[in-house]
């Protein structure tokens, strides 16, 4: 895994670049401007050694960030740890880290994890339709 810091990285973002909701996803956030650098990591397309300490596995089942003190978030908490380190995010980042709020997201966030594998093969499909 990265070491923080490491090459003037402070944040490292797991994420499932098989996924076609995850890599639009993803690319609205490397569209803005984070107030720190942030290390990309698609883990369905990256060599063991970048995962070092976590499974593929596991960080293909949520999206996960590392911080710049190497504490590894993942579902809600790593959204929120993500969303602070944009302006045009940071609202919502300090929204999610009101008291109760990171728990609701939470809760929202496993219920999209169960449609996920729906939404992805819906998102195929159009995409598949549209090149016909």
């Amino acid at each position: 895994m990265p070491k923080p810091a490491e090459n003037g990285i402070t944040t490292t973002v797991f994420f499932d670049g098989s996924c076609p909701l995850c890599r639009w996803e993803i690319s609205l956030y490397q569209g803005a401007v984070p107030t720190t650098p942030i290390e990309w990591v698609d883990v369905s397309d990256s060599k063991p050694s970048a995962m070092e300490g976590c499974s593929c596995q596991e960080l293909m089942a949520r999206f996960h960030v590392q911080t710049k003190d190497g504490t590894m978030l993942s579902g809600a908490a790593a959204f929120v740890a993500l969303w602070l380190l944009y302006p045009a995010w940071r609202w919502l980042g300090k929204l999610g880290s009101l008291p109760g709020m990171q728990t609701l997201l939470e809760l929202l966030y496993r219920g999209f994890l169960r449609l996920r594998p729906s939404l992805q093969w819906l998102v195929r499909q159009c995409g598949t339709a549209k090149r016909q």
